[in-house]
């Protein structure tokens, strides 16, 4: 089935035994996207992912990894693909830089520019200062670092990793952050299961939210968000005093002429809630009407729905 996706899933489904986990997924996912992918336990993430990285076979259904098909021609997605398991094995008995030299190894990388590549993913990991220790020695966030330096040995096109943050401290998140980005704006695609939602909001593009077998949403996240979101609100913060309910009614006289204002609402902190439809410069219109009209603004600032919104918004029982 070729096509022009990274990853592209033609109702897919998994059953072990009497149990589904997978139903009749269909997903498609555009090169240099970074799609996060979450759901409550059992949802099929995890089935999910491992057929795309052809560790399992599907009951029925089509996979293609950058236009190749995955059940037919598994050897030569391996060329392109990178799978990260959380926890993955890294080899404890030997060194860091052994470690990576055995994998550029196996995927068949010559020597001179094996060497350049395990240089590379020390650098990447950060691992440079611990290249002679063993891995066995390593702290846990230190062993997922090495564990995506190894993924990302041979270059691949497209990532799948589950849960590659677990056991990282706060800088380490940030690096793996930056990293992500990098190598999507680089045209690499990127599948990344985590059940810290904050750090899908970092990291992705777009959002996949799985519950029961089935995807329940799935899109880019900015549109996922017009998509759940009926308008936009601004908050806004004035000068301290008076009363929200008179700051309220000159907020609204202040702004009747403006077509784009739907609601100016007093919240319990003081502040004004504005509801509208439009783009930015409604925005500016707004901000300029109100302080025309003489209210002291301190505060103007759009409240964004995070992944965790979303989450919540789709009615998901909670992350795995």
């Amino acid at each position: 089935m070729p096509d022009n996706l990274a990853i592209r899933t033609t109702d897919l489904r998994v059953d072990y035994g009497d149990v589904t986990a997978v139903r009749d997924l269909s997903l498609a996912i555009a090169p240099g996207e970074v799609y996060g992918l979450i759901g409550p336990n059992g949802a099929g993430k995890t089935s999910t992912i491992r057929v795309l990285a052809t560790l399992l076979e599907p009951t029925y259904g089509e996979v293609a990894i950058a236009g190749i098909d995955a059940l037919e021609r598994p050897r030569d997605v391996h060329r392109i693909l990178g799978y990260m398991p959380d926890q993955a094995p890294v080899h404890d008995d030997l060194r860091v830089e052994e470690v990576l030299d055995l994998f550029a190894a196996s995927h068949g990388i010559p020597g001179v520019r094996r060497r350049e590549r395990v240089a590379e993913g020390l650098r990447l990991a950060g691992l440079e200062g611990k290249r002679r220790a063993l891995a066995g020695t390593l702290s846990r966030g230190m062993k997922q670092r090495l564990a995506l330096a190894v993924t990302l040995l041979h270059d691949p096109q497209v990532l799948l990793l589950d849960e590659p943050a677990s056991g990282l401290d706060p800088n380490a998140r940030i690096e793996l952050r930056d990293l992500l980005r990098g190598l999507g704006r680089a045209g690499r695609t990127v599948l990344v299961s985590s059940h810290i939602l904050a750090e899908l909001e970092d990291f992705c593009t777009s959002l996949g939210i799985m519950e029961r077998g089935r995807m329940v949403l799935s899109g880019r996240i900015d549109a996922i968000r017009a998509r759940l979101a009926p308008h936009r609100t601004v908050d806004v913060a004035l000068a301290a005093g008076g009363e929200p309910v008179s700051a309220r009614a000159r907020a609204e006289t202040a702004l009747a002429r403006i077509p784009a204002v739907l609601a100016v609402r007093a919240e319990p902190d003081g502040r004004l809630a504005i509801d509208l439809r439009g783009g930015d410069d409604a925005l500016a219109e707004i901000l300029a009407a109100l302080v025309r009209d003489g209210l002291r603004v301190t505060e103007f600032r759009e409240r964004t729905m995070d992944v965790e919104d979303i989450f919540r918004k789709v009615g998901a029982r909670g992350v795995s």
